[in-house]
Formats: structure tokens, C-alpha cells, sequence
């Protein structure tokens, strides 16, 4: 399978180290030529990559397509390229549905997935919608699918993939707590981050109890961690991240 990257960003970068790292069977791999650092820096990185002249050979040369470019971009180019009629689209693109992708390509073989940067490692959730076997058996082989069915559901999963930044300005907090109390940075830093990924990784091995039921296992009465959700809870620390997601649920 030959497959091409409308866009060549960080989203598209992590996709494609995915890949390699995978057992997926992909012969080629074009990327658009506007993004020269990074592209250069691909194509110099694995031998599957190839710069494409521009977009419209890229589709051409492509069994898969995706878009991997930003809504602007999307509404200024999409309508001016010429997609083959059964060729698979695949749209990273957070604001364009799947009406007006079909409007603007001329092709209903459309799934929109939402990955995140952590897909170069073959980790994190991707969402799929609307359901389809091939797709999903692709980014199995990158991560963990879910697959929904209402399209507007995936707003959201794009709203809370806006608490990346916030997740590790926590850990920085923490981080910066503990050398303010004499420990060292490095060692502050890499106790923080295993903390904060056994926990993550402690909470899918327990998927057998809810999340409510983990906060609960994870405190005993009187206990720090009680004492940490309660003074949190008074400050209203989880009230405020509800309305920041309702905040950016309104951008979709």
C-alpha cells in the first residue's frame, strides 16, 4: 500500500514514526512539500518517505490519503484538488465534517480519526468514525481504537485531547515543587514523570473498576491522598476543569 500526507506537521511526523515502527505493510509513504524542515528531515530519517513535487501528484501516487492539514487550509485547497473515486480519505482535520470533506473532495470514502502525538510510539486512544474494518485494523497497529458512530460524539474526544498541555503543566508543578524542597532537578523530573505513568499505566491494568472506583481504592479515611482530594475539591479545582472543557467544546 502507497500512502500520502496532505501536510507536514508534528500530527503527520508522529504518524509516520508510528508506522515505521509498526508491522504494517506500506510500500511508500508521500508527504507534501510545504513543511521543508520537517519534510526533508523525514524523508533524510526513513527510506519509505518520499517528497512529493506537490499535493495533486501526491494523490495521485496514493491509495490512502490524509489530511493532515489545518481547517483553514483545508477550506482554502481541498476544493481545488482532484481525488480519485475510490481512493480512501482519512481526515485529522478537528472542524470539518464529514459533509462538507465530501462536498470539497467529491468522495464519500471518507473516516475522520483522531490521533494524538503520542501515536509515534504506538500509544494513546485514536478515534474513528464512522466505522470501518480496514481503517480500524490500520491504527490498531498504532494504538488503542474507538470507534464511534455519531460524528458529533467526536467533539468531545477533541475537546479533552486540549488537556495535554495542561496534564504536563501539572507535572511541572510538581516538579518544581519538590527542587524548591533541595531536590535536585533530574531526580524531581524523573520521579515526577514515573509517578504520573505508573498511575496511567496502574489504571489500565485495573480496567476491570471505573475510574470512581480508582479514586476511591486510592485514598484510605484520614489519609494524604483524602486530604489532597478534599482541599482540591474546596478550591474547586475540578469544578473550573469542567468549565474549561465546556470552553473549548464551544470551538467545535
Amino acid at each position: 500500500m502507497k500512502i500520502g500526507f496532505l501536510g507536514t506537521g508534528h500530527i503527520t511526523s508522529s504518524v509516520i514514526e508510528g508506522i515505521i515502527k509498526s508491522k504494517l505493510k506500506v510500500k511508500k509513504i508521500y508527504i507534501s512539500p510545504r513543511n521543508r524542515l520537517i519534510s526533508k528531515k523525514l524523508s533524510k530519517k526513513f527510506k519509505k518517505v518520499v517528497i512529493s513535487k506537490n499535493n495533486q501528484q501526491l494523490i495521485e501516487s496514493s491509495n490512502w490519503v490524509f489530511l493532515a492539514i489545518t481547517p483553514q487550509v483545508g477550506h482554502n485547497i481541498l476544493n481545488s484538488l482532484s481525488f480519485k473515486k475510490n481512493q480512501k480519505i482519512i481526515s485529522f482535520i478537528s472542524t470539518i465534517n464529514l459533509t462538507k470533506l465530501k462536498q470539497y473532495t467529491k468522495n464519500k470514502n471518507i473516516t475522520r480519526v483522531i490521533p494524538l502525538p503520542f501515536i509515534g510510539i504506538r500509544k494513546g486512544p485514536i478515534i474513528i468514525c464512522p466505522r470501518n474494518i480496514k481503517v480500524k485494523n490500520f491504527f490498531n497497529k498504532l494504538g488503542k481504537v474507538i470507534e464511534i458512530k455519531n460524528e458529533k460524539i467526536s467533539k468531545n474526544f477533541w475537546t479533552t485531547s486540549s488537556f495535554m498541555a495542561p496534564f504536563y503543566h501539572f507535572m511541572e508543578t510538581t516538579s518544581n515543587w519538590l527542587t524548591r524542597r533541595g531536590v535536585n532537578r533530574r531526580s524531581a523530573e524523573d520521579y515526577t514523570r514515573e509517578l504520573f505513568l505508573a498511575l496511567s499505566q496502574d489504571s489500565i491494568y485495573k480496567n476491570n473498576l471505573n475510574l470512581k472506583q480508582l479514586v476511591s481504592e486510592s485514598q484510605t479515611p484520614g489519609g494524604i491522598n483524602a486530604q489532597a482530594l478534599r482541599e482540591l475539591k474546596k478550591k474547586k479545582f475540578y469544578k473550573i476543569q469542567q468549565k474549561v472543557l465546556n470552553s473549548i467544546f464551544k470551538r467545535f
